[in-house]
């Protein structure tokens, strides 16, 4: 564990820091309205290998330039700071695509290596787009890789194509056998809709999941520009996605044992081939039209080093030009302290 390094000025924090600094008895990332953020999504690359129509505009995006990311050593010592002295019991990895990670299997195991404030190991998830997963699943889980979410919009070749923009869902496949091979069950599969590409695969996809063992979700597409009525025309709601599901689906509300974490909504599919209840469950993100604001237990670190404590937040913490100044353990815990008591009541996309 990294802890001694040169001391630093940390720039003024978003937030009031000296409000966070009389709470010495609670070192956890608590926001002024009372939540407490135990989960940390940490993005490890901005690069992808597919080229999801919702995601990247036809134009392209610009990539990070290398120097801009954090190193392997930069993100292990911020994540054993989140761990060790933050109170996060769960890291998400993902990306970009965090299967382009060289060093990912590396980050894993020193994560798994870290113990919580109640001594146990960390809950360590990997979303993926399932490709590579064929030649790596096992060396994920020697790592210490604990579950896996695979995305996946479409059972169709040729939608996929359309959708990614790449000719690969045979790959994907192959990586959810590899995966289930490999114990890293039960998978999570997410999906998204999309008006007039796949709006008629909700059912199709929740029974051919649930047949596999696998926990099927749908999240609703997030546009790319919020204010852009384009990519809102082509969001399937959440309110219309239980529709189509209970068009055909015998559903029930799922008690919270039954529930994945970070969903908002948790269905139990009657009459599934499944005994196991809880591989009986449909999920729904609500991520635009229902927020849940009020439940957020969530920090994020993107791929070059800035804190975001709210998906739609507009402003981020710089930790990449504090560690890289040589900022003390200490003094970064404050600034993510800082960040989290910054947090506002609701998102900032309304």
């Amino acid at each position: 564990m990294a802890t001694a390094h040169a001391t630093c000025d940390i720039p003024s924090l978003r937030g009031d820091a000296s409000s966070v600094q009389t709470r010495p008895g609670d070192p956890r990332l608590i926001d002024r309205f009372g939540r407490v953020a135990t989960a940390l999504r940490i993005s490890l690359t901005d690069r992808c290998n597919l080229r999801c129509s919702y995601c990247v505009p036809p134009e392209g995006l610009q990539w990070l330039a290398d120097e801009r990311v954090l190193t392997d050593t930069e993100v292990i010592r911020l994540i054993t700071i989140a761990v060790r002295d933050l109170g996060v019991e769960l890291i998400r990895f993902t990306g970009g695509e965090p299967l382009l990670r060289r060093g990912l299997e590396r980050i894993l195991a020193s994560t798994t290596e870290l113990r919580t404030a109640s001594g146990s190991v960390p809950q360590v998830v990997l979303s993926t787009n399932g490709l590579g997963l064929t030649h790596r699943a096992a060396k994920l889980k020697a790592a210490g890789l604990q579950r896996i979410v695979v995305s996946l919009d479409t059972l169709d070749r040729s939608r996929f194509a359309r959708i990614t923009g790449r000719d690969r869902l045979d790959d994907v496949m192959s990586g959810l056998d590899a995966a289930a091979d490999a114990g890293l069950t039960p998978i999570k599969v997410n999906s998204v809709l999309i008006r007039g590409v796949n709006d008629d695969e909700a059912v199709p996809l929740v029974r051919w999941a649930l047949g596999r063992g696998y926990r099927p979700a749908f999240i609703e597409q997030i546009p790319r520009d919020l204010r852009g009525a384009r990519d809102q025309d082509q969001m399937i709601t959440v309110a219309e996605i239980l529709a189509k599901l209970q068009a055909e689906l015998d559903l029930a509300p799922a008690d919270p044992t039954s529930r994945f974490p970070e969903l908002a909504e948790t269905w139990i599919v009657s009459g599934a081939t499944v005994s196991d209840p809880v591989l009986r469950t449909v999920g729904i993100v609500a991520s635009v039209t229902r927020a849940s604001c009020g439940d957020c237990d969530r920090t994020r670190l993107t791929a070059d080093g800035q804190l975001r404590n709210c998906l739609f937040a507009r402003h981020e913490t710089d930790l990449r030009s504090l560690l890289r100044a040589g900022a003390s353990d200490a003094e970064l815990a404050l600034a993510w302290r800082g960040d989290a008591w910054a947090k506002k009541a609701v998102r900032g996309i309304d």
